[in-house]
């Protein structure tokens, strides 16, 4: 199935949890990671459980702290 991740056109296997996208896609630093799914964000314990569908478009989004 096809789906958009990270602004890029993917193919990946039917039924795919966020939890294997995050393996499958090498993200650095996953505990850190913040996910959303077509502009939802998705709770870091769903992860496992929450299956993409076809079209689905996520992002992999990381918050940073610093400055002054």
């Amino acid at each position: 199935m096809k789906i958009t991740v990270s602004g890029e056109p993917t193919e990946v296997k039917e039924g795919i949890s966020v939890a294997e996208l995050i393996q499958e896609k090498d993200v650095e630093n996953p505990q850190y990671v913040t996910v959303t799914v077509n502009d939802d964000f998705i709770d870091s314990g769903a992860f496992e459980e929450k299956t993409l569908s076809e079209g689905d478009q996520v992002e992999f989004l990381y918050f940073m702290g610093g400055g002054r």
